[in-house]
């Protein structure tokens, strides 16, 4: 007998489905059996646009696996998770996060008043530390200013400011240099935007542009002229901003705040506008917020990790400089009490007066069961070749972690050979804890558009959009517990690779990738699902 009634219908759909939602996961995590095939061929505009999601036994490309660990998830509910994005601002209304931005249920919006009683008025998407500030001293220049107090911390600051100030002017003069002689080609050719062909086919009477007409050449073989152009003007602008503000020892870019940074009791500042004075700040932010989240499958720019089951927070606390100790530990807290059970943080310095307020911040998480996201950094150091400590972190150079609740990611490129650790990245056995893509990863930047990013920075929210995913569906896992998953669950590497060139002298240099990290592996979001489903069900 069949049944007629859609109601029943309907309620037998339902009850087949939440057993489904229940069913322990049988498929097998995916190992590396015989030797990975390299893929040799150019990526094609979609995959390198979705390189981080695609796998390394199917595709040959060392991405998460994203898409195969969403066919484990078919069917299986899943709670929606809070993640704090601690970065330069987020463009709330780009129309590919504006579906997955956190509203804070608690707080009327508009009306001046602090209704759930946070310390912060109208915070409805989260919190803006710096205020209208953003460009920013470095924290060694910031150290100089305060005076020569015979430390051996003030030595080596003002020491490493001269090498900067050095090192920035001659890599400035550089960059003009090059764009001096662009200049001189598109006068010669007489074409602004010349073609490779343009220039293979020109000959200059200037035996200066003859002798540099190569080199150009083999630049304009491996980028467009677009790239090119984003390229010199990206760099011209940073190398600025070094001198102008960075390093800029007249440079105060605090004052507009209102605060005393170093008394972490002051904490009446900042404001709810969590894109920032203007929206083009909040580049860097946008982006790592959309590897998280950009929504999935809409047609529009790139896929987010695990869009379909997180709300972003965004909290406001770097500036275009080295962030305030102060307010990473306030923002840090602030995505704790909110609700946040995963925090982003792409950035880093190496140099913390108040590094305490930030570790005591990072210990509140743990007490809390929130997992916190660091970016390895992108100065191609071997961060345990010395004694000097990058920020934050999770053991203090002392080899062990005082807390088990900080995953450190450095970024690895595409091809599955000798070149995939990334050329930027840093590394090291004790202070790294695993890898995850972070060379040309596509996402949102504000303006409803979508570019090209790569860095640590970049890395570090691929896994914490995995780390989302696992915390949507087990939420009965620890974060600890998720971290472990993290680094256990990934694709072990067993090779050499070339090591970040942080000198010329470093250019052939090599190491095991395994030797690289605390795990040894990159994040795989197909065989972390596995083993977390595996980890739940014994609970």
């Amino acid at each position: 007998m069949k049944f007629r009634s859609l109601y029943l219908s309907a309620a037998i759909a339902l009850f087949l489905a939440s057993c489904g939602s229940t069913r322990s996961i049988t498929a097998e995590p995916i190992a590396i059996t015989k030797p990975i095939v390299a893929k040799k061929a150019t990526l094609t505009d979609n995959q390198e646009q979705r390189w981080s999601h695609l796998d390394l036994v199917n595709d040959t490309i060392p991405g998460m696996s994203v898409d195969r660990a969403y066919g484990l998830l078919k069917n299986k509910k899943a709670n929606k998770v809070i993640v704090g994005v601690i970065d330069s601002g987020v463009d709330i209304e780009h129309p590919d996060l504006a579906p997955v931005i956190w509203t804070n249920p608690k707080e009327i919006a508009g009306n001046g008043k602090d209704d759930d009683n946070n310390g912060y008025v109208d915070d409805i998407h989260g919190w803006n530390f710096l205020g209208d500030a953003y460009n920013e001293n470095l924290e060694l220049v910031r150290i100089i200013k305060k005076g020569d107090d015979g430390s051996a911390t003030y030595k080596r600051a003002k020491a490493e400011f001269d090498k900067e100030i050095r090192e920035t002017k001659a890599e400035k003069q550089k960059i003009d240099f090059i764009a001096d002689v662009d200049k001189m080609f598109q006068q010669g050719i007489g074409k602004k935007d010349y073609t490779l062909e343009d220039l293979k086919a020109y000959k200059p009477k200037d035996p200066r542009l003859a002798e540099v007409q190569p080199y150009f050449i083999d630049i304009f073989t491996e980028v467009s002229r677009e790239e090119f152009n984003e390229e010199i003007l990206g760099a011209q602008k940073h190398f600025e901003d070094a001198m102008n503000y960075n390093l800029n020892l007249k440079f105060d870019g605090r004052k507009i705040v209102g605060d005393n940074p170093d008394d972490i009791n002051d904490r009446n500042y900042g404001n709810n506008n969590v894109i920032g004075p203007d929206r083009d700040s909040a580049l860097h932010g946008t982006h790592v917020a959309g590897i998280i989240a950009q929504v999935r499958n809409n047609g529009l720019g790139g896929d987010g990790v695990a869009s379909d089951h997180v709300k972003i927070m965004a909290v406001r606390a770097v500036s275009n400089g080295d962030e305030y100790d102060k307010d990473i530990a306030l923002a840090i807290r602030y995505a704790v009490d909110n609700g946040a059970k995963v925090i982003n943080g792409s950035f880093g310095k190496y140099y913390s007066p108040h590094s305490d307020w930030v570790y005591d911040a990072i210990k509140y998480a743990a007490e809390k069961d929130v997992l916190i996201v660091f970016a390895a950094g992108n100065e191609s150091k071997d961060l345990n070749a010395g004694s000097i400590e990058r920020y934050p972190n999770d053991d203090r150079l002392s080899g062990k972690e005082f807390t088990d609740n900080v995953l450190t990611v450095g970024a690895i490129n595409n091809p599955f050979d000798e070149n995939l650790l990334a050329n930027f990245s840093n590394y090291g056995k004790n202070d790294v804890d695993v890898y995850a893509p972070g060379v040309r990863i596509y996402a949102t930047i504000p303006g409803n558009k979508y570019k090209f990013e790569q860095g640590t920075s970049m890395a570090s929210p691929n896994a914490a959009g995995v780390a989302a995913l696992i915390r949507a569906y087990y939420p009965g896992l620890t974060a600890p517990q998720v971290k472990h998953i993290l680094m256990e669950s990934g694709l072990p590497v067993d090779f050499d690779v070339i090591l970040s060139k942080e000198s010329p002298e470093d250019a052939d240099k090599t190491r095991s990738f395994k030797e690289l990290s605390r795990s040894g592996r990159i994040v795989n979001a197909y065989n972390a699902i596995i083993m977390a489903d595996k980890m739940a069900a014994k609970k």
